[in-house]
């Protein structure tokens, strides 16, 4: 009877507001975004770049600041665009309507209120809200230490000399070239826009591409027909051998999972655990070899370790993600021998909780790694704290591997799964898995509410020691509550 009730409530809420319902499996779910499994004709997709710690720094030369889009309605087979390349190619110091004074000519501010300006151009009317775009975003991992330009756990630090961290010298974390193909007609009714380029200034991605890095996205649909298809290619480089490159679906306002300005983005409602599924279809052609964290799923939020949400404080703010890592290469951090890389307990499908030093039952090989927020101060020993300068404020990761701990939830359940010569549909559990996984909370204070401002797909190539190349495809991307956001 509560089930009943549940689905009535889902199902009224849905007719009330005219929210898209998407079929999967045979039940009936309320999707988050805006494009539910991307079968709109009409595209709306951006573009952004971020340095180390999810900032511009500076602009590369000639390319302006690092946000793009390519938004259009479809006509009578034609296209008709919202965005011009004007647009896109806005950098500091060039105005543009809500731009203000303190950010005409600061890259990082200038970014922010840029990707405000495109989502204004690109905004779809829709209830309870409306929505922007999928968001492509880029990600440079080199950190020049000397360039004093990443806070630590969110406070502002000198320079200081470090071997930790890839850099070839001064310059090394600029932003990349950014070649657009924009959406056209490529034959009938088959449509076909890209954004590609490379981080090695001064190289020509046309001609060879050894010995540099190189990313590329090529989105392809037929009108009227199935979801848009969004091939990804990535390459790493000597010079650039940490990259990162995801498709998300991010909020359409306050924060983003990393980002500490006000986005825009694809979810209507930002999904609360444990109340929704992700569906997508995945086909990875190459993985990128043994460095590439390849994730199913990475999910982003933000909250503070009292509990509270998020409000722009760094030094208080923290990043929360958990991810799937689905490179069967990537092991196991995680251990009797090694339990600080663990989580201080794991929780099972029946609410049951095993601590990690319970060697005979916690599942040691479902986690590659968890590392603790920096700004905690009542964590567990032995614990590994998170890197402290590759986001804007403290950040706290649940990195989770193939187990059949995760039968329940549609994860992938044992190594290969998913992986080069997999490609599937998954429908993930991914608010009842991520409602029972370890977060840090403060002693006493009430649990925070778990709500996702971004999910995505894609590799972070970390650190390779030769040049890698992955690539996949991706489609099908919806999220689906599994009951009303108010219930």
């Amino acid at each position: 009877m509560a089930m009943g009730l549940q689905m009535y409530k889902l199902f009224m809420w849905a007719t009330l507001l005219g929210i898209s319902v998407s079929d999967a499996r045979g039940k009936q779910y309320i999707s988050a975004v805006g494009d539910p499994g991307m079968r709109r004709d009409g595209l709306r997709v951006a573009f952004e770049a971020w340095n180390f710690c999810n900032e511009v720094g500076e602009e590369a030369p000639g390319m302006g600041s690092p946000r793009a889009a390519d938004c259009f309605d479809v006509s009578s087979f034609s296209l008709r665009h919202r965005v011009n390349e004007t647009d896109n190619k806005l950098g500091v110091g060039n105005p543009f309507p809500g731009l203000g004074t303190e950010a005409v000519n600061n890259a990082d501010l200038f970014a922010a209120q840029k990707e405000l300006y495109l989502g204004s151009l690109c905004q779809v009317a829709d209830t309870p809200n409306p929505w922007q775009f999928w968001m492509i975003m880029l990600k440079n991992g080199n950190f020049d230490t000397k360039s004093g330009l990443c806070p630590e756990n969110g406070k502002k630090v000198p320079p200081f000399s470090s071997g930790r961290f890839p850099c070839f010298g001064k310059g090394c974390m600029n932003q990349p070239i950014l070649y657009h193909e924009l959406t056209h007609f490529s034959g009938g009714d088959r449509m076909r826009g890209s954004f590609n380029g490379t981080y090695d200034l001064g190289s020509d991605i046309r001609s060879e591409l050894d010995g540099i890095s190189f990313f590329e996205v090529v989105w392809e649909k037929k009108v009227g027909v199935g979801s848009w298809v969004f091939s990804h290619k990535l390459k790493t480089s000597k010079k650039y051998p940490w990259l990162m490159l995801y498709l998300r679906a991010d909020a359409t306002k306050g924060f983003s999972g990393g980002y500490h300005y006000d986005t825009r983005g694809m979810l209507k409602s930002p999904p609360e655990s444990p109340n929704f599924k992700v569906r997508v279809t995945l086909d990875v052609k190459q993985g990128g070899g043994p460095k590439s964290q390849f994730y199913l799923i990475d999910i982003g939020s933000c909250w503070k370790n009292n509990g509270n949400p998020c409000d722009g404080d760094v030094l208080t703010d923290v990043t929360r993600y958990s991810e799937m890592i689905i490179n069967p290469d990537t092991q196991a951090w995680c251990s009797p021998k090694s339990v600080g890389n663990c989580p201080p307990y794991h929780i099972t499908p029946d609410n049951k909780k095993i601590y990690r030093n319970d060697t005979a039952h916690f599942p040691y090989g479902a986690y590659h790694y968890y590392c603790a927020p920096g700004n905690a101060q009542h964590l567990e020993q032995p614990v590994s704290t998170c890197d402290p300068y590759s986001n804007p404020q403290a950040q706290e990761l649940v990195q989770l591997l193939p187990h059949p701990i995760w039968d329940e939830y549609g994860y992938p359940t044992k190594q290969g799964d998913g992986w080069v010569g997999d490609a599937r549909t998954w429908e993930l559990d991914v608010g009842g898995l991520s409602s029972r996984l370890y977060f840090y909370q403060d002693p006493g204070t009430p649990p925070a509410r778990r709500i996702w401002t971004s999910i995505d797909m894609g590799t972070e190539i970390f650190v390779s020691d030769k040049e890698e190349m992955a690539e996949w495809t991706l489609s099908d991307f919806d999220v689906l509550y599994t009951s009303s956001p108010d219930s």
